[in-house]
């Protein structure tokens, strides 16, 4: 072939405009780059007046024509055998299992597939305002990311990890009391998007106060305590394992790095409670080297000392109180300046004996199906709460609450489905979705 013709053969690139059709057209290398090999969801990183879904569609389409085909698979099972074939089983248990049979993570998936979308036509409108404000915090969209607890069973600096991926996508993040980073360096890795953190309430009073004070100290602009979890819910798939990531000192990061609960440990260990020798095992020594590897200091130096078991000990004994009650919420408002919001509410009556206290939003939520087996679905649930009804809301003297919605969401069609309502919240939080990229894992966050 003549030279001039192969020049102009390579400056013809296949191109795929964002309106879908496809053309040829004449163009240099160096416009036909922009695209291929970004996420996209980025506003810094995508052309100016496209939203993230269609930046990123065309992303994988144009490197497509490269023949590049994108490596995080674009559909939610995908994602699922993708992080099945490459987690271990104990980990895979504690991210996909549930309580009992699983019903409750059943019904969830059930609820949003009795809701149908009608599509309406001829709108007019190429750009579109998803900004909202929930308790003062502001969201680029009506999403925010659930916490995650224990994720350095899928990778080392889960939550940076995760929190810089919901930082550069503008989502709020969640985050969690069981953490595997300390919420300071969680809470940098979010840049300037905001966050809120996650209680458990802890048996010592000390503990909660300095939780509270560290998530205020490092900018949370809300504190959710969750109600359901006071005691850990039956999970067939980790007991079958005997696998529980807190008793290898994972998912403790918030604790082991709080001054209440180091102060909580060494007074235990000068009270010789953890002195009793366990029996040598492979088990107990792979169990005794995670728990060095994740406590703060040097992994030498905790395998000779007694703080990491100790730690461990205390957080089992102490991390979540199954005396907790209305009068402990209460207080609440003496303790902290931040929005209050309550994490677990299923049954209206509880809905409205949070408004009565005061309380600046709920999330209805069954914890993903994680805790109890056969109950009712969140997005079922939601339906039922005075803040659906319209009219119903007269009973609440015209008071409105935002409402959060949290359960199995596995694709974005149902997102869409949840009732269009006002103050309604997305959060995205389904433990399948959680698995290890490998590689460019604030990228494959944002994806």
């Amino acid at each position: 072939m003549p030279d001039d013709k192969r020049g102009l053969r390579d400056r013809i690139r296949p191109a795929l405009p964002f309106g879908g059709q496809q053309t040829h057209h004449v163009t240099t290398s160096r416009q036909t780059e922009p695209y291929g090999d970004q996420t996209m969801t980025s506003e810094d990183n995508r052309p100016p007046g496209l939203g993230p879904g269609r930046a990123r569609q065309s992303a994988i389409y144009r490197a497509g024509a490269r023949g590049q085909a994108p490596s995080v698979p674009t559909d939610a099972y995908g994602l699922e055998r993708r992080a099945k074939k490459i987690m271990s089983a104990t980990a895979w248990a504690y991210v996909a299992g549930g309580a009992g049979e699983g019903r409750t993570m059943r019904h969830n998936r059930e609820a949003f597939e009795r809701w149908r979308i009608v599509p309406r036509m001829l709108h007019g409108v190429t750009q579109r305002d998803l900004t909202t404000s929930v308790v003062g915090t502001r969201l680029s969209s009506p999403l925010l990311l659930a916490p995650i607890g224990a994720a350095s069973l899928v990778a080392a600096n889960s939550d940076v990890i995760i929190a810089r991926g919901a930082g550069s996508a503008g989502t709020p993040y969640v985050i969690s009391s069981q953490g595997c980073n300390p919420m300071e360096d969680t809470a940098a890795a979010m840049g300037s998007t905001p966050f809120w953190y996650q209680l458990y309430w802890s048996t010592d009073e000390g503990l909660v106060d300095s939780m509270i004070g560290r998530a205020e100290s490092c900018g949370a602009r809300a504190l959710v305590v969750t109600l359901d979890t006071t005691i850990l819910g039956w999970r067939p798939r980790d007991l079958n394992l005997g696998s529980l990531p807190f008793a290898r000192g994972q998912g403790i990061a918030q604790y082991t790095s709080d001054p209440r609960f180091t102060e909580i440990v060494r007074q235990r260990i000068a009270a010789g409670i953890d002195r009793a020798k366990t029996r040598a095992s492979f088990g107990a020594v792979r169990t005794l080297v995670t728990m060095s590897r994740e406590h703060p200091g040097a992994v030498r130096k905790n395998l000779q000392s007694p703080e990491p078991r100790a730690a461990v000990e205390t957080f089992l004994d102490i991390y979540s109180n199954p005396g907790l009650s209305w009068n402990h919420i209460a207080t609440l408002r003496d303790r902290t300046s931040l929005p209050v919001v309550l994490k677990g509410i299923l049954h209206p009556d509880d809905a409205r004996r949070a408004v009565d206290l005061g309380v600046d939003g709920i999330i209805v939520s069954n914890h993903g199906g994680r805790q109890i087996d056969n109950a009712v679905a969140s997005l079922d649930a939601l339906r039922r709460h005075p803040g659906c009804r319209g009219t119903a809301t007269d009973d609440l003297a015209g008071q409105w609450h935002p409402i959060r919605h949290r359960c199995d969401h596995r694709a974005g069609a149902r997102r869409k489905r949840l009732p269009a309502r006002p103050a309604i919240h997305l959060r995205i939080g389904d433990r399948r979705r959680r698995w290890r990229p490998p590689g460019h894992r604030e990228r494959r966050c944002r994806a």
